[in-house]
């Protein structure tokens, strides 16, 4: 009996994309309803009327003030930030095809804390604007001498090279942060305050200083998401498929300077986005990076001000700092990933 090919196999379903693309948009519907919670929430106890009301039409009041000049600035930071975060770690996991490879690998977030160092130990800077700067040169020192170590004496800079030459020079970055930091207090005192990863005290000022960074980090991911998709499979394989497998990693690392440099100087050392969220996006999305550079710069976000609105919750009258809160979600959250799943990148 002949069987019609309609009746033999069954009609195609919404496309792949197609749900991809609605998840995407509930995301960043949930990302929305967090800013408007994080104007809202805060030390100071502001009614939602009041809040919704002076955020379209500021006055001077007290209100307005808070509103104007500290929450939506720290709002900003947050998502600027949290993308920064998520596409770094999507970068990173994929240019080394390690799944557990962070921002930190390279030894970027270390080189932004040495900057940091330098500048409050050796120069005196005490101010979140002057740190900026010399977190971005000193994660842009450390990107450049992990690449040349990588790159070296015979042979290119493969992903297990590099991994090692950031695990090298990481350790001697340490290793020099640790003796300047014990060895003035002072010094140790003022650091603390950044290292622990915050959004407290940013103004526009650390806003704009950062953004230019960001954006571009960003362009640069957007544009390598095929090109990542075909080493995925292997840079012989990339390579065949007309890859320049070279420039690739080098415009990749060039990305992740910017994002994880920028993210860092301006709000220290946060722990497991980088980490957590681009395995959370391939377990919703697949290997596809297209899909998952797109779904790691809205879900980073959306951890980040969720465990800031967390922070100044449950620390009230104060605030628990951003950094603390998301190193208490993300550990356990990325654990669950590791138990539900392999972690694998294709």
């Amino acid at each position: 009996m002949n069987v019609e090919p309609s009746a033999a196999r069954p009609g195609p379903g919404p496309a792949p994309a197609l749900w991809r693309a609605l998840g995407l948009a509930l995301a960043a519907g949930v990302l929305l309803l967090l800013c408007l919670l994080s104007v809202w929430v805060g030390t100071r106890d502001i009614p939602f009327g009041s809040t919704w009301r002076v955020l379209w039409h500021p006055d001077a009041s007290d209100a307005a003030t808070v509103i104007h000049d500290y929450r939506i600035p720290r709002t900003l930071l947050a998502l600027l930030v949290g993308t920064a975060l998520g596409l770094a770690g999507a970068l990173m996991q994929a240019l080394t095809r390690n799944p557990l490879a962070d921002p930190g690998l390279l030894g970027v977030s270390l080189g932004a804390a040495t900057g940091v160092v330098v500048a409050i130990g050796f120069l005196g800077v005490g101010s979140v604007l002057g740190y900026v700067w010399f977190a971005l040169i000193g994660a842009a020192v450390a990107t450049v001498a992990v690449y040349l170590l990588g790159s070296g004496g015979r042979g290119v800079a493969t992903p297990e090279r590099l991994v090692v030459a950031g695990a090298a020079l990481t350790a001697v970055l340490f290793a020099f942060d640790s003796a300047v930091l014990l060895l003035d207090p002072e010094v140790f005192d003022e650091f603390r305050f950044w290292t622990v990863g915050s959004l407290a005290g940013r103004r526009y000022d650390v806003l704009q200083a950062v953004l230019p960074f960001v954006l571009t980090g960003a362009l640069i991911a957007v544009a390598l998401a095929r090109a990542l998709n075909a080493l995925g499979l292997g840079d012989q394989v990339g390579r065949g498929l007309g890859v320049a497998v070279g420039r690739t990693r080098a415009l990749g690392g060039l990305a992740v300077l910017l994002l994880c440099g920028a993210a860092t100087a301006a709000a220290g050392p946060i722990a497991f986005l980088g980490l957590a969220v681009p395995h959370v996006a391939r377990f919703l999305v697949g290997p596809d990076q297209r899909w998952v550079l797109a779904y790691s710069a809205v879900l980073a976000p959306v951890l980040l001000l969720a465990a800031d609105v967390t922070g100044r919750v449950v620390g009230a009258p104060g605030e628990i700092q951003v950094g603390i809160v998301t190193a208490v979600l993300g550990g356990p959250l990325f654990l669950a990933l590791c138990r539900r799943r392999k972690l694998v990148l294709l």
